[in-house]
C-alpha cells in the first residue's frame, strides 16, 4: 500500500501546484473513517481508496480527484456523511464523491433491477462530471485485481460479468485501452476459466518454442523504417487471452488455427511519419485484404486515432501492427483522462458531455425497465463499430449491422421518429438495409410518420430501440385509455342511477388508484371487473355478488384504435371489418378480438373460463384494413403460382406472407395471408380465385 507521503509525492511530481494539504487531509479522513475495517484479502480496508489514487496517479489526474478516490467508499462504508466530506473537502468533492458511491443499500426486487439503479445513477453523475467514471473505474479496476479473495464462486462470477458487460466496454468509449484490457483478462480468467487456462498454457509454450521471436520481428520493423529515415519506437506484444479467445468465438476456430495472435504497435514524430511508415510497410510485406483500418482520418468516437494493419510477414505469419504518433499515442494510453493532463503547467479543461454520453443519457430517461435499461446501455457501448457519413459529409459511427433506423437515431431522435425511407449511396433502399462501412446514408422523413413497431425487428442500437419503445408505450397508453374510456361509458349506462358529480373522486379513492387515467387502463387491461368498478361507482349497485355485474348494454366499437396495440386480433380467425366478432377480456391483457364463429370461442365456452370476460364488440362505420387468411389449393403445374399473385393484385389486395402447405403429383395448397379493406373485398376475391381454371378450391381459414 502507497504511503501518505509516497501518494502526495506521485501528485506533485506531475502538478507541482497541487493542494497538498486537501490530499493530506483525505488520507488521513480515509484511514480514521475505514478505522479497523477488513477486506476479503484480510487487509486493512483503507488499503483499497489509497490504491484507487495511486492508479489515478498514473493517468496524471488533478488533486480533486485524487482527493475523491482516497474518499469513495467513506459514506457508503463508515459513518461519515455527505455533509462532512463537503465542510472539509468543498463542494466539488462531495458531489464527486457522491457520484462513485455505490447504492449497497438499494432494496430491489431483482438482481437486475439493483444493477440498473446503481447504473442509473452513476450515468447521472458520469454526465455531470466525467472524472466521476475515471474514479469508478479505477475503483473496479482494483476490485477486479483483488477479486481473487471473495471466497463466494457466483458473486465473483456476478462481479465479473458486471466488469466484462459494463465497465470495461466504458474504459473502451473513453480510450483507456489498458484499463479495458486488464479488466477483461480478469474478468474472463473468472467466467471461462478452463478457455483462460488453456489459451495461457498454449501462449506459453509458444513463448517458449518460438524464443525471441517477437524480438526479431520487432527489430526487423524497426530496421526497415530506420532505413527511410523514419524513427520509430516499436514494441511488441502477444494478444492477451480474451482477445484471443473472442476472436475464436467469431470465427469459429480452434487456437492453432489463429494465425494473427502477435500485435506491434510503432510510434513515430507526427502524422506525415504515420502514413510514409505504412506505406514502407505495406511495400515490404503483403497485407491481408480487409484488415486495414484508418482512425486517423476517421476517428472513433472515444477520439482513439491510429493505423492499423495486418501484413503477412515472413513464414507466413499474420502480424498486426498499429502506427501513431507521440500524441495520438498519450490520447490512446489515457484515453479522456489525458484532458486532465497537466502539459507545460496548464490544466486542460474537459469535455464533460461527450457525444456518447448524452446517448446514455437519453437512454436513461426513455428506458421502461430495468432490465431494458441494460439491454440498451449495453448497445450503446457495444465495441464493434463501422462509420457512415451523412450527405454533408458529418460521420456517424455505428455497431457493425447497423441500419437506416440506427443512422437517423444517432443524428437526430425526431430524424429517426419521421423516417420513412433511406438512400445509401445515392440509392434508395428499405429501412432494415445493413450499412457497410464508408457508407453515405440519407435519410428520408415525413412529419406524418411515427415509429413502427416492425422497427424492432431490425433496429439495433440501444438509442433507437429505446427511443422507439418509448414512443410504442406511450401509444399503448393512450390507445388502452381511449378504449377503457369506451368500456367505462357502457359501465355507467348500466348503474341504477346517474352518477353524482364526485363519484368519480371517491371510486378513485375506493380503488386506490392515482387518477382517472389510472381506472381507464384498469378497466380496458381488467384488473378490475365490471362489477367492481360499479361497486366503487355506486356502492350496492352490483348487488350481493360483487363478481358478476348486469350485461352489457351496446356493443363497444373499436373504431379509431389501433390493432395490435390496444387489442389484439386473434391469429386462429383472422378477423377482418365487416365480419361479425366479440371480444375476449382476460386479467392485464389486451382485448382479443375473434369471428363470432372462431372455434376458440366454443371451446372456452365448454370450459367456462371464469378467468375470461367476454364483451360486445363493433368495428365502427370507418374501420378498414386487416390481414385475412385464404388456403388455396391449385393445380401442380406452371405458372398457378402467378395466376393467384395475378388475381390477388386485381383485387386490391396486398399479400402479406405466403406459405406451401401441402404439396403431391396433381395439386398444392398455398395458405396465404391478404391485406384487405373489409369482408366484402375478401369474398370478392374468394369468389375470383374460384373461378380461375388454376384453381380446385379457395377457403377462407
Amino acid at each position: 500500500m502507497l504511503r501518505q507521503y509516497e501518494l502526495v509525492d506521485r501528485v506533485l511530481e506531475y502538478d507541482p501546484e497541487a493542494d497538498e494539504a486537501l490530499l493530506n487531509r483525505a488520507y488521513v479522513f480515509s484511514v480514521n473513517a475505514h478505522g479497523t475495517q477488513k477486506r476479503a484479502s484480510g487487509d486493512p480496508y483503507f488499503s483499497h481508496p489509497i490504491e484507487v489514487a495511486g492508479i489515478l496517479t498514473e493517468l496524471h489526474l488533478d488533486d480533486e480527484t485524487i482527493a475523491t478516490a482516497i474518499l469513495h467508499d467513506t459514506v457508503e462504508d463508515t459513518v461519515a456523511t455527505s455533509d462532512q466530506i463537503r465542510q472539509i473537502f468543498g463542494d466539488n468533492v462531495a458531489r464527486l464523491v457522491d457520484g462513485v458511491t455505490k447504492l449497497s443499500k438499494i432494496e430491489a426486487q431483482t438482481e437486475s433491477e439493483r444493477a440498473a439503479e446503481n447504473l442509473r445513477k452513476f450515468l447521472l453523475a458520469m454526465s455531470g462530471d466525467i472524472r466521476v467514471l475515471l474514479v469508478k473505474l479505477a475503483d473496479r479496476l482494483h476490485n477486479m485485481r483483488t477479486l481473487h479473495h471473495i471466497k463466494n464462486p457466483d458473486k465473483r462470477k456476478r462481479i465479473a460479468r458486471e466488469t466484462m458487460d459494463i465497465y470495461a466496454p466504458l474504459a473502451e468509449r473513453i480510450g483507456m485501452y489498458e484499463f479495458m484490457k486488464e479488466m477483461q483478462t480478469l474478468a474472463f480468467q473468472q467466467l471461462e476459466p478452463e478457455a483462460y487456462e488453456s489459451i495461457t498454457r498454449r501462449l506459453q509454450q509458444l513463448q517458449a518454442g518460438g524464443g525471441d521471436r517477437i524480438e526479431k520481428i520487432k527489430q526487423g520493423l524497426k530496421d526497415l523504417l530506420a532505413r527511410h529515415g523514419i524513427e520509430a519506437e516499436v514494441s511488441g506484444r502477444e494478444k492477451h487471452p480474451y482477445s484471443i479467445w473472442r476472436k475464436m468465438q467469431e470465427r469459429h476456430i480452434n487456437f492453432e488455427q489463429l494465425s494473427d495472435i502477435m500485435a506491434f504497435r510503432a510510434i513515430v514524430k507526427d502524422e506525415d511519419q504515420c502514413y510514409a511508415a505504412l506505406g514502407h510497410i505495406h511495400r515490404r510485406w503483403p497485407m491481408v485484404p480487409g484488415r486495414f483500418k484508418d482512425y486517423i482520418s476517421t476517428p472513433k468516437r472515444n477520439g482513439y486515432r491510429s493505423l492499423h494493419t495486418t501484413v503477412i510477414h515472413d513464414e507466413n505469419q499474420r502480424v498486426e501492427i498499429q502506427i501513431r504518433s507521440e500524441e495520438m499515442h498519450a490520447e490512446a494510453e489515457f484515453g479522456l483522462a489525458a484532458h486532465w493532463a497537466y502539459k507545460q503547467g496548464e490544466k486542460i479543461s474537459p469535455q464533460t458531455q461527450q457525444g456518447w454520453i448524452a446517448d446514455l443519457m437519453e437512454i436513461l430517461d426513455t428506458a421502461g425497465s430495468p432490465e431494458e435499461l441494460l439491454e440498451h446501455t449495453r448497445m450503446a457501448m457495444y465495441q464493434d463499430r463501422i462509420f457512415a457519413f451523412t450527405p454533408k459529409g458529418e460521420l456517424i459511427q455505428l455497431p457493425k449491422g447497423a441500419t437506416p433506423i440506427d443512422f437517423a437515431y444517432a443524428v437526430h431522435t425526431d430524424l429517426g421518429d419521421q423516417a420513412v425511407g433511406a438512400k445509401i449511396n445515392g440509392r434508395v433502399v428499405p429501412l432494415r438495409t445493413a450499412i457497410e462501412n464508408g457508407d453515405q446514408v440519407q435519410v428520408l422523413r415525413s412529419k406524418a410518420q411515427t415509429p413502427q413497431p416492425n422497427w424492432l425487428n431490425f433496429a439495433i442500437t440501444g438509442k433507437a430501440l429505446a427511443a422507439i419503445r418509448r414512443h410504442l408505450r406511450q401509444v399503448e397508453r393512450e390507445q388502452t385509455i381511449a378504449l377503457g374510456r369506451k368500456l367505462y361509458e357502457d359501465i355507467v349506462t348500466r348503474l341504477p342511477a346517474p352518477l353524482g358529480a364526485d363519484a368519480m373522486a371517491h371510486a378513485l379513492t375506493r380503488l386506490k388508484l392515482p387518477d382517472e387515467a389510472a381506472l381507464m387502463q384498469a378497466i380496458a387491461r381488467r384488473t378490475l371487473t365490471d362489477a367492481q368498478v360499479m361497486e366503487a361507482l355506486m356502492p350496492g349497485s352490483a348487488g350481493a355478488d360483487v363478481a358478476h355485474s348486469p350485461p352489457q348494454s351496446s356493443a363497444i366499437s373499436i373504431e379509431g384504435l389501433a390493432p395490435g396495440v390496444a387489442y389484439e386480433l386473434g391469429e386462429c380467425c383472422h378477423p377482418v371489418p365487416g365480419d361479425r366478432i366479440v371480444g375476449l377480456r382476460r386479467p392485464d391483457a389486451s382485448i382479443e378480438v375473434h369471428r363470432i364463429d372462431c372455434p376458440t370461442l366454443a371451446e372456452l365456452a365448454e370450459r367456462s373460463d371464469e378467468e375470461t370476460d367476454w364483451i360486445d364488440v363493433k368495428w365502427g362505420n370507418k374501420t378498414e384494413g386487416a390481414t385475412a387468411r385464404v388456403s388455396v389449393e391449385v393445380k401442380n403445374e406452371p405458372g398457378a403460382l402467378g395466376v393467384l399473385a395475378t388475381i390477388i393484385g386485381q383485387h386490391k389486395a396486398n399479400i402479406i406472407n405466403l406459405r406451401l402447405d401441402t404439396r403431391d403429383t396433381q395439386f398444392h395448397t398455398n395458405v396465404i395471408d391478404v391485406e384487405v379493406h373489409d369482408a366484402h373485398q375478401l369474398m370478392r376475391l374468394i369468389a375470383a380465385l374460384r373461378a380461375a381454371d388454376a384453381v380446385n378450391a379457395a377457403e377462407r381459414v
